[in-house]
């Protein structure tokens, strides 16, 4: 079996230019890559940390942040393959962009091929590494990143997109800290870096909807002032 027709990987596209995102859909989709979108760097680390991407391709020109804040932000979490797709040639561009946790870097404009192969040995890459779970078990708790639910005690749990979110992002570092600031760049968006009462009110009506007592909790538990954690199984 060859590389396109392996299984379909599941790529995170983040760029602002509707053209350019098309042409790269199009492009990706001939190369066996199902493309998840999104035209703003906030937007992109949301998505980095619900949908589980296999890899990324991101421009540095966005409208609302410079791509490789969006690059530092993904890596405090994350080891998802990162190639940048960007018009930036300069070398200092590059060198930046690399030390901030991209894996690779291709400039604008690109062959097709090049892009596909590349990703290929990125993909390959991850999966020597092994791939994260999809559903993640924790004793009496479930939470599963594909189709965003969770199950609490044998019951369904409904969270809104932030709550869960935020839950999301606790599933994948089991018995991990998070901290409060890798939370709000992550869920909420680097502009929002020092607002921790969404926060606190969202990590609430979760332990609300949970069953789940901050005094002796069963799955999240407070580093107070620095972040929290949710308890391995």
């Amino acid at each position: 079996m060859n590389d396109l027709q392996a299984p379909r990987t599941r790529l995170l596209v983040i760029e602002d230019d509707a053209p350019i995102r098309r042409f790269l859909r199009i492009a990706l989709a001939s190369g066996g890559h199902e493309v998840t979108e999104a035209e703003r760097g906030r937007q992109g680390i949301e998505l980095a940390a619900t949908s589980a991407p296999d890899g990324i391709v991101l421009d540095l020109g966005l409208p609302d942040m410079d791509g490789k804040a969006v690059i530092a932000a993904i890596r405090e979490w994350s080891r998802v393959p990162i190639l940048v797709l960007s018009v930036r040639d300069r070398e200092t561009e590059k060198i930046a962009a690399l030390d901030a946790g991209a894996d690779d870097y291709v400039t604008k404009p690109f062959a097709v091929g090049e892009l596909l192969a590349r990703l290929r040995a990125l993909l390959r890459s991850r999966l020597d590494r092994g791939s994260e779970p999809v559903e993640h078990v924790l004793g009496p708790l479930s939470i599963n990143l594909a189709n965003r639910t969770v199950r609490a005690d044998g019951r369904e749990v409904k969270l809104t997109r932030k709550e869960f979110d935020v839950l999301a992002l606790l599933a994948r570092h089991p018995g991990r800290l998070v901290s409060h600031g890798q939370f709000l760049t992550t869920v909420w968006g680097p502009a929002h870096v020092n607002d921790t009462h969404y926060l606190r009110i969202a990590i609430g009506h979760i332990r609300d909807k949970l069953g789940d007592d901050a005094a002796n909790p069963r799955f999240i538990i407070t580093e107070p002032g620095v972040g929290y954690r949710l308890r391995e199984g």
